[in-house]
């Protein structure tokens, strides 16, 4: 099930980089040409990616992204196969994604930093015709089986360097042939996988780059992961507009500052884990920065952090986003816009639609809380092999086009701008009234010497707990909360921890904060 975007005759893509090339054919087109091969041709010589070890140009990522076409096509991984890369942020990851494309096959990211318990579910899955990962991994993967007819291969054991001088475009492909298979994080149940097909991939990352303008300049550091869709886009925004992308893994966060100031580092993709680690770096290290520019999504950033990163670097904006891996993005705020308007993640991106929809998928007016739903060329294609999920969340209108049911939910302005308030968990009712997590929390994050705060909602007959992060104790919390919310919203138990968990992405992990309480009860 995919939706693609009506063609538009397009201007001269040297004059407008971007907006030029805002939608896309609908009948073929490979990402690879569309981004790599587009680059090499206007900006061949500028840096395009550089890792801790390395930095290669958009002439040699190419040359790298050629060699792994060769190899695929040398193994016999045939369009349409899957190729799963267990690699981490390295400039090799970028080469492996482009490569794979170019032979018209399905890039599958996978973080080093899932457990052997989800990966044997990916592994199954996805069939992987191919997998690339480290060598001590190759050798010997723990706890995992290799899928019987699978390559593996290390990465170290690829010659990034094509055979011969090859040149030509990359293989035409179907706009509705998969470009990427993204798993769920897992943190509920096993992993599922996002369908994404080409064109609703360079739809997304085309409108993304329109709304939040990347320059040519620009030295885009990503310590996300880039097996999270957050920073795997991140290397299609740079070559949209020949920007730099400058890559750190999560072992090296302690360097991270310096390692930003050392290359330039103009934009910084952040969730709220990284955001607070930056902060408290530039607290210890307050020699001035170049960033320009903050962006955020997959997790919120509080307001307290947010007024510490402009606080620490002075100059940067902050631009919220609010998003999806069913179609990558759906709100981009102006940057700075919620000077204006607090709590907003923006309006909808160019080319699509963002609905507020009542519990019978009846368009609500604005103010009004619903389910936040999204139309447009952005959507992808559904979960892969997951037909039921599938047609729960990506649902036909009576006019035939794709609706995205994303679970989340939230209110429009009367200008269009959306407000997130939380996913469908979040919401509950307590003593007869109607609640959010991200409303108390809110309020957590407002009492005094609080830094952090996470709430698990009311559950199989347990009350909702609060945890935070901070100097305050949790009688602190908890008084400071009857300040400032009704009685029934305030929690009646709120710990105190070091540190939230995270998961891999950088967000909350709820699942090891019930774990947390399990364990805490046992114990009693």
């Amino acid at each position: 099930m995919t939706t693609f975007a009506t063609p538009v005759p397009a201007t001269d893509p040297a004059a407008d980089p971007v907006s030029a090339s805002t939608f896309v054919d609908s009948a073929v087109e490979n990402a690879a040409e569309a981004f790599l091969g587009r680059a090499v041709a206007l900006w061949p010589d500028a840096p395009a990616v550089r890792d801790r070890e390395k930095a290669w140009s958009y002439r040699r990522l190419d040359a790298a992204a050629r060699a792994v076409e060769q190899r695929l096509a040398v193994l016999g991984v045939r369009p349409g196969d899957r190729v799963l890369a267990r690699v981490g942020s390295v400039c090799e990851f970028a080469a492996l994604m482009y490569g794979t494309w170019r032979h018209g096959a399905t890039f599958v990211p996978i973080s080093p930093a899932m457990k052997a318990y989800h990966l044997r579910s990916v592994l199954a899955d996805a069939e992987p015709a191919l997998i690339v990962t480290t060598a001590a991994e190759a050798a010997r993967a723990d706890g995992v089986a290799w899928p019987a007819g699978a390559t593996v291969l290390a990465v170290d054991d690829i010659a990034f360097t094509p055979s011969g001088t090859p040149t030509g475009p990359a293989r035409p492909v179907p706009a509705d042939r998969l470009a990427l298979l993204i798993y769920t994080s897992g943190s509920t149940s096993a992993p599922k996988a996002v369908a994404s097909p080409h064109a609703p991939v360079a739809f997304a990352a085309r409108a993304v780059a329109a709304r939040l303008g990347y320059r040519p300049d620009d030295v885009v550091l990503t310590a996300v992961p880039l097996s999270f869709d957050y920073g795997l886009y991140q290397i299609l925004l740079c070559a949209l507009t020949g920007a730099e992308l400058l890559l750190s893994e999560a072992d090296a966060h302690a360097r991270l500052l310096g390692f930003a100031r050392d290359h330039g580092a103009t934009v910084v993709p952040l969730v709220p884990s990284l955001g607070e680690l930056l902060v408290k770096l530039a607290t210890r290290d307050q020699r001035p920065t170049d960033v320009r520019l903050f962006t955020n999504t997959g997790a919120a950033l509080n307001a307290p952090l947010i007024t510490d990163l402009r606080e620490r670097f002075p100059g940067a904006a902050v631009a919220p986003m609010f998003g999806t891996t069913e179609c990558k993005r759906i709100t981009i705020l102006e940057p700075d816009g919620d000077l204006a308007r607090p709590g907003s993640v923006g309006p909808a991106l160019p080319g699509t639609e963002v609905l507020i929809l009542d519990d019978a998928a009846r368009p609500l007016p604005a103010g009004e809380t619903g389910e936040i739903a999204v139309r447009g060329p952005h959507v992808m294609a559904g979960y892969w092999r997951a037909p039921e999920a599938t047609a729960l969340r990506f649902r036909p209108g009576p006019d035939g086009r794709v609706t995205l049911h994303t679970g989340d939910y939230g209110r429009l302005d009367a200008d269009g701008h959306l407000y997130f308030q939380g996913r469908r968990d979040d919401l509950f009712k307590r003593r007869g009234h109607r609640m959010s997590a991200i409303e108390i929390e809110a309020a957590a994050l407002d009492v005094p010497g609080v830094r952090e705060a996470a709430l698990l909602v009311p559950e199989g007959g347990r009350d909702m707990v609060l945890f935070t992060v901070g100097e305050a104790t949790p009688e602190q919390v908890i008084e400071g909360l009857s300040d400032r919310l009704e009685a029934a919203k305030v929690p009646e138990e709120c710990q105190v921890l070091p540190a939230l968990p995270l998961t891999p992405n950088g967000k909350t992990d709820r699942k090891r904060l019930r774990a947390h309480l399990e364990e805490a009860e046992g114990a009693r």
